[in-house]
């Protein structure tokens, strides 16, 4: 590792940071946890101090069977209690995971290198997201009954769609968990989860936590690569819906997959959110916003506010904001204190944007702040800022996923949102404007799913999160998601 000349930012490490509290070695599978059928194990790594944490099962297509089969035998009973007894069954989970909190923060920032405050936020949203599927689950709207035909009356059912299939991420392990089990079990719905084989300590300990709370197979986790059990998951005909979160790739393999069955899919993809700062905007707020979001989990965010393109006007007086405020942020490790950004979530994670970096100081790029790896255990890299970037350069579409920042100017509201919508992706974006009707007519423009207006990445589990374009189709949190994880039957009475 190399550390910058100035040697502007160091890791603050905690002196003894709490032990994490490890969940049971095995597959949870039928309500219990069980050895696998495969021999291969996974390391899984602290990436704030290099040490393996615990080793858990590699995974095998007859693990990712058993667990499917488990969902399927329990798919009957579950499908046939009332939404109030699930309902209760999600508030009960929620009520674990708060009594739990402390425990889950400390093994998710052991396991991602999150510093204390991220981790909080994560355990903090996965209750709430438990709390409101469980309102949700009670209150699904369909048209009403009635003769919509002469002499006939139509009734609409929601049902569950089945036997679910689930992939999550590695940069929000519980919090993804969480925004997937909910709805599918308020739906209705069984589950086969797998976690990433990075971080999948605190979807297991969940399960075990909470493994008096639901029936036997209503829940399964299965741990393992991508390329053996999550394909098995989206390509098994006993799974009739397949959701991931995840990057652009993973989510077109999950499709092809798919597709075989012609089993439905959702989609939550990669981003690489524009962040459009007008020349009326409170450019301090901007600069600030974009400390926060842009850096926030150590930009290893979909949502993140990484890509700014400034009025040419204030241009000069944005980076400048921009750049204080990013120098005082502070990087350290879990139980550091008051750290801001924590590691890069692995050692091939922290190399790629190492590549990244060094790419922009081939394509001639300015670093006006970070850019460097910082020295000693861990995988930390200075949180970047790259200015004077043009609108071809390849960091204005490339996802970095890293804490990196890159800014680039507009000289006109048409080319600002041109520009903007310039991109593969489509999942989040936001407009900085003191101007009313330009506050109200630009977010109508930009193709994406989720438009801020003088913030960024506010999120609420009330309203729905998810993209267009290449971040995918569907939608996670509100209601939208139980509808997702729903399916609609028509039933028409003739009584002519």
């Amino acid at each position: 590792m190399t550390a910058t000349d100035t040697a502007l930012f160091t890791v603050r490490r905690a002196a003894a940071a709490p032990a994490a509290s490890l969940p049971p070695f095995g597959q949870f599978i039928g309500g219990a946890f069980i050895p696998s059928t495969s021999d291969a194990t996974v390391e899984v790594v602290n990436p704030a101090t290099e040490e393996v944490l615990m080793q858990v099962p590699g995974g095998s297509v007859e693990d990712v069977d058993a667990a499917v089969a488990a969902a399927l035998a329990a798919k009957a009973g579950w499908a046939a209690k009332t939404p109030q007894d699930r309902s209760a069954v999600l508030l009960r989970i929620a009520d674990v995971i708060e009594a739990n909190r402390e425990l889950l923060e400390t093994l998710e920032a052991a396991n991602t290198g999150k510093p204390g405050a991220v981790a909080e936020d994560d355990i903090s949203s996965a209750i709430d997201t438990f709390r409101f599927s469980a309102g949700a689950a009670r209150t699904f709207n369909t048209p009403g009954a009635g003769d919509y035909a002469e002499n006939h009356t139509s009734v609409i059912l929601r049902e569950p769609v089945g036997v679910v299939g689930v992939i999550t991420p590695w940069n929000y392990p519980l919090l993804m968990a969480a925004w997937k089990i909910a709805p599918i079990l308020g739906a209705g719905n069984t589950l086969v989860l797998k976690p990433s084989e990075q971080t999948p300590l605190s979807t297991l300990k969940l399960a075990e936590l909470i493994a008096a709370e639901i029936p036997a197979g209503v829940l399964n986790i299965v741990t393992g690569s991508g390329r053996v059990t999550g394909h098995r998951i989206s390509e098994h005909p006993d799974v009739d819906l397949v959701a991931i979160t995840g990057s652009v790739g993973s989510g077109q393999q999950v499709a092809a997959s798919a597709a075989n069955t012609v089993k439905r899919v959702h989609l939550e993809l990669g981003g690489k959110a524009p962040v459009v700062v007008f020349d009326d905007a409170d450019l301090e707020a901007a600069a600030k916003g974009v400390r926060s979001a842009g850096f926030w989990n150590g930009g290893q965010e979909c949502g993140s506010a990484c890509r700014v393109l400034v009025h040419e006007s204030v241009a000069a007086k944005f980076t400048e904001l921009l750049v204080r405020e990013v120098s005082e942020i502070t990087v350290g490790t879990p139980g550091a204190g008051d750290a801001e950004i924590g590691s890069m979530i692995s050692k091939a994670h922290y190399d790629r944007v190492l590549a990244a970096l060094q790419d922009v100081r081939n394509d001639g790029l300015t670093i006006a702040v970070g850019g460097n790896a910082i020295e000693g255990p861990g995988y930390f890299i200075e949180p970047t800022v790259v200015t004077n970037v043009p609108a071809s350069a390849a960091i204005t579409s490339t996802e970095i996923f890293g804490p990196v920042v890159s800014v680039e100017t507009f000289s006109t509201d048409e080319e600002a949102i041109t520009r903007a919508n310039e991109t593969v992706y489509g999942l989040a974006a936001s407009v900085w404007s003191t101007n009313a009707a330009r506050a109200l007519s630009v977010p109508r423009r930009l193709d994406f799913g989720t438009v801020w207006v003088n913030s960024h990445l506010v999120i609420a589990n009330e309203m729905p999160w998810g993209g267009f374009k290449g971040s995918g189709y569907g939608r996670d949190l509100s209601a939208y998601a139980l509808e997702d994880f729903s399916r609609t039957k028509h039933i028409m009475y003739n009584h002519g």
